[in-house]
């Protein structure tokens, strides 16, 4: 009879594990900050707040085979999140725990060297993930046809659109058999035909059994092919759940929102237009 694996030599049971994640902003220290702006700062330093939480207290777990949607208004936290889970940013407080290769989009796209073509950042994607060249060359021709950019993909990067370089990013992260994938609004981008391979490709590797994150602004995508879903907004986790339960308080919270900035835009109209109707 063989010795029972022990608890400690048992694979985890998630694909990733957050924990009390938080990430702080200075907004004293920006790109454009000079040595005479720093000084400036630092003599004003007791003016308006020094930074912001852009993550508080964020915990949740993602099983393998599970697809979890990040949804929110903008400035909610949302790419700063997937840029903590694909390990761009590091987190000020708690921790994150990602199991096996990771995937993304966001990492794939800053690779990007725009001198070179699209069938060369494949490859230079490849090494850049670790994957063997014999691998990747074999791989290659599945990515290409899946991209579906002519004969942009011998054109250089610089050349591309946007929504071109986001196929192609998309093509790379689910051809490279990832554990856990992460992708921001990839599925809004190109045309119809490329929205559905897109979705059916996510379908797949959920039903093998890999961990999947994404931020998106389409509500039918996350009521039809997550299974779980998470309303993020002000950097806080304000519902996590069900999919159909989650989209419809982003919905009710998004319409009270739009409601009470009208009515306060009517009300500085009304303002201004009182001294007029006075000296009328």
């Amino acid at each position: 009879m063989g010795t029972p694996m022990s608890t400690r030599d048992a694979p985890p049971p998630y694909a990733v594990d957050a924990q009390d994640l938080g990430v702080r902003y200075n907004l004293r220290l920006t790109r454009q900050t000079t040595v005479r702006t720093s000084f400036r700062n630092l003599l004003k330093r007791s003016d308006g707040p020094t930074h912001f939480w852009a993550l508080r207290n964020v915990s949740f777990r993602v099983v393998h085979g599970e697809s979890l949607a990040i949804i929110g208004p903008n400035g909610a936290g949302k790419s700063t999140l997937l840029q903590v889970l694909a390990g761009i940013i590091r987190p000020n407080e708690g921790s994150v725990d990602v199991i096996g290769h990771v995937s993304s989009l966001l990492t794939l796209g800053a690779g990007f060297d725009p001198d070179l073509s699209g069938r060369d950042n494949i490859r230079l994607a490849g090494a850049f993930l670790g994957i063997h060249h014999r691998e990747m060359e074999e791989r290659l021709p599945g990515i290409v046809d899946f991209a579906d950019l002519g004969d942009f993909i011998d054109a250089s990067i610089k050349t591309y659109s946007s929504g071109m370089r986001a196929r192609l990013g998309f093509s790379i992260a689910t051809a490279v058999d990832p554990d856990v994938l992460i992708i921001d609004e990839v599925l809004s981008t190109g045309d119809a035909v490329f929205r559905a391979k897109s979705k059916k490709r996510i379908v797949e590797l959920t039903k093998a059994a890999k961990g999947i994150v994404l931020v998106t602004h389409d509500m039918t995508w996350v009521t039809e092919f997550c299974n779980r879903a998470i309303l993020l907004e002000g950097g806080r986790i304000v519902l996590e759940g069900a999919p159909a339960d989650v989209v419809k308080l982003h919905q009710e919270r998004s319409e009270r929102s739009r409601i009470a900035r009208e009515e306060e835009l009517a009300r500085r109209v009304a303002a201004v237009d009182k001294p007029s109707e006075a000296t009328g």
